[in-house]
């Protein structure tokens, strides 16, 4: 939903007068048109690419205007084609003497209207040429390829397009790659929430939870059929298969685009980008200068496509040529291939590759302990792994607890965290400071944030006073608890009823060490403490926080109990059976 307008139905006509004026620099509006030109008009003696379409697709169609890309846009109202008229004054305005060239997505309007205004340019005497983009694999199949919508695949057929009208192609030429950048290009796009008009509060069309609707188009339609929500590497196969099952025979390299709809955070393109490419490398495609980003949008809408453009020597030139426009540049130094990077693997490949054998190398190889330091290892293992398993449990929880008065990424660094800190235990060797030390660094690395931090101290100050070629006694884990307390006190420096984790783990270590003085097993001591915990975690529901991003919205947090010191408790208290399991 567009939240920032005036009248809705100026709401277009708005944005450009903004755009241009911000883009000054490369743009200039066309008297009595509606859309952008380059700077300074026609370049004499150079072809002019045209293109243009609906409002509400930025950066497509007047973001791409610039030197090495388009030479002008028109611009619709919103997802609404230009007239004839403002297409046949755009194009006056770029008549450079060589030639234009059209070029637009495949919809009924945009074919009429151009259409009619390039009859028009042609009565005065200017050639003029249309290449339609046709990218979309869901709106027909490949034998009907002349009928397919345009989506993200615009964007290569306008910069091959450019790219040959700024080096001198005739008209001919730069007609004929176009041509055959489009018939090379195809996409496939999935929808997880409808767009909605600027005025409007409901969306042009509503995707039930739980599910997302593959194939849409970029003007609200939604998709050809709806199928379940599902993780970004099935997501991956989902946009990856249909493309690759209309790949040239013999064609390696590609144009690679993973295009955001609008609401869909560059972040989380990024996230599904990592499990497109293993697919890619894995079939012997080389990504060439992929872009992932917002490239063709549809107002708010949630959602992406992905596109792939074949590229053989010829069109791989063309797309690293130069380019600089508001929304879409081309280091003229060029960039080098990503040819290595994909014969080596993926990033995160190298990376664990490389992670392994710096964890290999730093593993304590032929360290002698002895069988009850091994036991007393093991007994660490196990404790993460029950303190893992509760904190993917309560994840969402957290997350909601934080959210009144913070950002709402506790329980999702929890579990980073907690994964790290079991999975580091479980790869080192060693007797229980050892384990127990390298799951506090691995806690620390994983979680980030004030949560890493804080449970690295902790952890690694309990570390810090076990023996490591022996069991430690109940009074040796008490002090270490203390000791861990301590760091995370120094670290933070919080103090009781500060409505942080130390809330919670202060009376823990407390009450552990009283009843391990007193006697008590350390199955037993540690079953009191933890219930002290929890009570002192819940009772921090009426506590005003005086530390942290909660700090400044303290009256919002009242009647919640802290974030922290819930899942503090709610650890500690998973130790509880790990401890009792110990028999003798």
């Amino acid at each position: 939903m567009a939240h920032v307008h005036n009248e809705p139905t100026a709401f277009y006509r708005e944005a450009l007068d903004g755009f241009l004026n911000a883009y000054a620099r490369y743009v200039e509006p066309v008297p009595g048109a509606s859309g952008a030109i380059r700077r300074g008009g026609p370049v004499a003696g150079q072809v002019s690419v045209i293109i243009g379409g609906g409002s509400g697709h930025y950066p497509a169609f007047v973001g791409v205007v610039g030197p090495g890309l388009a030479h002008g846009a028109v611009a619709g109202d919103i997802f609404t084609s230009p007239s004839t008229e403002q297409a046949y004054r755009i194009g006056k305005a770029l008549d450079g003497g060589a030639g234009m060239l059209f070029s637009f997505g495949n919809y009924a309007g945009d074919v009429m209207n151009f259409g009619a205004a390039q009859e028009r340019l042609r009565s005065d005497g200017i050639d003029c040429r249309t290449v339609l983009v046709t990218d979309d694999v869901a709106s027909a199949t490949v034998d009907e390829k002349e009928r397919r919508r345009g989506v993200a695949g615009d964007l290569v057929v306008f910069k091959v397009a450019g790219a040959a009208a700024a080096r001198g192609d005739s008209i001919d030429e730069v007609e004929r790659v176009a041509r055959k950048a489009n018939d090379l290009t195809v996409s496939f796009g999935v929808a997880f929430d409808g767009c909605t008009f600027p005025g409007q509060s409901e969306p042009l069309f509503s995707v039930a939870p739980g599910t997302m609707e593959l194939g849409l188009g970029i003007h609200g339609e939604p998709g050809v059929r709806t199928a379940e929500a599902m993780p970004a590497r099935e997501l991956a196969s989902v946009l990856v298969e249909p493309l690759l099952a209309e790949r040239p025979e013999g064609m390696s390299r590609a144009a690679v685009l993973l295009n955001g709809l609008g609401a869909t955070k560059y972040e989380e393109l990024f996230v599904l980008y990592s499990s497109i490419l293993p697919l890619l490398v894995e079939a012997g495609i080389e990504p060439v200068l992929p872009e992932v980003g917002e490239l063709v949008t549809s107002l708010d809408m949630a959602g992406c496509s992905l596109t792939v453009a074949w590229l053989d020597d010829e069109l791989e030139a063309l797309w690293r040529a130069p380019a600089d426009s508001p929304a879409f540049r081309r280091d003229p130094g060029g960039i080098p291939t990503a040819a290595a990077d994909s014969r080596r693997g993926t990033v995160a490949e190298r990376s664990e590759v490389a992670s392994t054998a710096v964890a290999a190398e730093e593993l304590q190889a032929g360290v002698e302990i002895d069988e009850e330091a091994a036991r007393a290892a093991d007994v660490v293992r196990r404790a993460l792994e029950a303190m893992l398993e509760v904190v993917v449990a309560h994840q969402d929880e957290w997350g909601r607890l934080d959210a009144v008065a913070g950002d709402g990424d506790h329980g999702v660094g929890m579990t980073r965290g907690m994964r790290g800190a079991a999975a580091g235990a479980a790869e080192t060797t060693g007797g229980p400071r050892t384990v127990l030390g390298a799951a506090a660094d691995a806690f620390a690395d994983k979680a980030g944030g004030s949560s890493g931090a804080l449970w690295g101290a902790l952890l690694g100050g309990v570390a810090g006073s076990l023996p490591d070629d022996r069991s430690p006694s109940a009074l040796e884990v008490a002090d270490a608890v203390s000791a861990g307390a301590d760091a995370l006190q120094r670290l933070g420096g919080c103090q009781i009823d500060d409505k942080t984790m130390f809330d919670a783990l202060r009376p823990f270590a407390d009450e552990l060490a009283g009843q391990v003085a007193a006697g008590e097993s350390l199955a037993e001591s540690w079953r009191a403490a933890a219930a002290t915990a929890s009570d002192r975690a819940a009772a921090t529901a009426d506590l005003l926080p005086r530390l942290g991003r909660a700090r400044p919205l303290g009256e919002r947090s009242l009647g919640t109990p802290d974030p922290g010191a819930t899942s503090m408790a709610v650890c500690l208290r998973a130790v509880t059976p790990v401890l009792a399991g110990l028999a003798p």
